[in-house]
């Protein structure tokens, strides 16, 4: 995927503007699963961001990814419910490599980031609107210049995996 100029997935907190222009690949999942995949990319410019994004709707949906911000990568998630919020940490992997999981059931939100596909910390545990159905995918912005290139590869869609919080497999 290479990104178009300007795009992004936003909804009014702080910046006042709402954007839904971000690249998105949705598949449909039953009401309840587990989504991995590997994104692979050179992040350049302020807010270049790639990564995973489960979505209900223009207004309730999340993306989990790298973002490039201040100067660095981070590890960086928005989950919009009527407004975005952003939580953001420094990745300290390789940014140009990695892997996103997501994990939706019974109402919650199980975000993971791995570097090698095999270790699984926890990003993010939130409430989420329980659906009948999501659609999830690769997603990629460049809100101030376009051109991203970013390789998607090995997406998985399963039934959730029921593991324990802290088991990181």
């Amino acid at each position: 995927m290479v990104t178009d100029k300007g795009t992004d997935f936003w909804r009014e907190t702080h910046y006042g503007f709402t954007r839904d222009s971000g690249h998105f690949l949705g598949f449909t999942t039953p009401a309840a699963f587990t989504a991995q995949l590997r994104i692979r990319g050179q992040y350049q410019k302020l807010y270049d961001q790639a990564g995973i994004m489960v979505r209900l709707d223009e207004r309730h949906w999340v993306k989990a990814g790298i973002e490039l911000s201040d100067g660095r990568a981070m590890l960086s998630s928005v989950l919009t419910n009527d407004k975005s919020d952003w939580a953001t940490g420094p990745y300290e992997h390789d940014a140009q490599d990695f892997w996103m999981r997501a994990t939706v059931e019974r109402g919650v939100l199980r975000l993971q980031a791995s570097a090698d596909g095999k270790t699984w910390p926890l990003v993010r545990l939130a409430p989420f609107p329980i659906a009948a159905s999501y659609q999830v995918g690769p997603m990629a912005c460049t809100p101030e210049r376009d051109g991203l290139a970013i390789r998607f590869s090995d997406l998985r869609i399963t039934p959730p995996l029921g593991k324990d919080l802290h088991d990181l497999s």
